[in-house]
């Protein structure tokens, strides 16, 4: 509702990982650094860790962009929730195994195989990268280590790219998965963004998404919204999608504290911050709600005029 009044072509703080908004900040690009360098070096397998919200998902995105440009096949699970079988045939769709479906699972890994050796004559890498990893069932992942001793004699025929939160580390650290673990060559840990880093990702965002303005975020506003987030980025985009509401709904074209303010109050995980205007806060979620009603409404008669 707020595009026309910002001058953006479309919203940029929103929670779907849009590639188009992944922006070189020092953790998430060095991370990216690390995976190109980790998969050209043809290492078995190679992990990701983050807690919820710091952007794994928008990196594997990115990762695949990346890998599209270079002479490999990728393999993608979203949801590795999977029986063995089933990560089996997925794998095997996935790298081009039309009818894995109908193949018995007893000659689906020969299967993968020859389709892998035939990659691999073909000059091309297979890259399968999985995403929630920390969802995978221990023995779920026991059978991806197995399908990793697909080799010939001088290489891995296919790498694997575990993205997770802090719960895959607890996974990897049982006993009976010890020879999964020893495989991981690479492993980055992607944190969460410092104060100046949260403005900048604000500023870039919103000038990715069409605003030619010299800030949409006054500083004081961009510190609030780093301290509330914890510099967590998906938190740090609800606060400020939340926070132009705020604005527009009030008809003002910088993000100033007082509109942050509002937006952490009305948001479920964002830190307590120090409270400047105790007026406004015991007026608690219901100002909040008003406002955005205010803006919806605002949106709406410009609509019919």
């Amino acid at each position: 509702m707020y595009l026309e009044h910002f001058g953006m072509q479309e919203l940029p703080y929103t929670l779907t990982p849009n590639t188009r908004f992944f922006l070189q900040l020092p953790t998430h690009q060095e991370a990216l650094n690390v995976l190109l360098v980790a998969l050209g070096s043809g290492d078995g397998f190679i992990k990701v860790v983050g807690e919820v919200g710091t952007g794994k998902t928008m990196l594997c995105r990115a990762l695949l962009n990346t890998l599209d440009k270079e002479p490999c096949v990728t393999a993608y699970l979203p949801n590795p929730y999977l029986s063995p079988e089933a990560l089996r045939r997925n794998f095997a769709l996935e790298i081009g195994i039309e009818d894995a479906l109908e193949v018995p699972d007893y000659e689906l890994v020969n299967r993968i195989n020859l389709r892998l050796v035939e990659i691999a004559k073909a000059g091309q890498h297979t890259i399968l990268l999985v995403d929630e990893a920390q969802a995978m069932p221990e023995e779920t992942i026991e059978a991806l280590r197995l399908l990793t001793n697909l080799e010939t004699e001088s290489e891995k025929l296919f790498q694997v790219v575990l993205f997770g939160q802090p719960e895959l580390n607890q996974l990897l650290a049982r006993d009976s998965l010890r020879q999964l673990k020893q495989r991981i060559t690479f492993s980055c840990h992607l944190n969460t963004l410092s104060n100046d880093a949260v403005a900048q990702y604000l500023e870039q965002r919103a000038h990715r998404a069409g605003f030619d303005g010299l800030a949409l975020f006054a500083p004081g506003a961009a510190k609030l919204i780093a301290k509330a987030s914890g510099g967590v980025p998906r938190l740090v985009n609800i606060l400020a999608h939340k926070s132009l509401m705020v604005a527009y709904g009030r008809g003002e074209m910088q993000i100033k504290k007082e509109h942050v303010r509002h937006a952490v109050e009305d948001t479920e995980g964002a830190a307590a911050v120090a409270r400047a205007n105790p007026v406004h806060w015991l007026l608690g979620t219901g100002l909040v709600t008003t406002l955005l009603c205010g803006a919806v409404y605002l949106a709406w008669l410009r609509g019919m005029i």
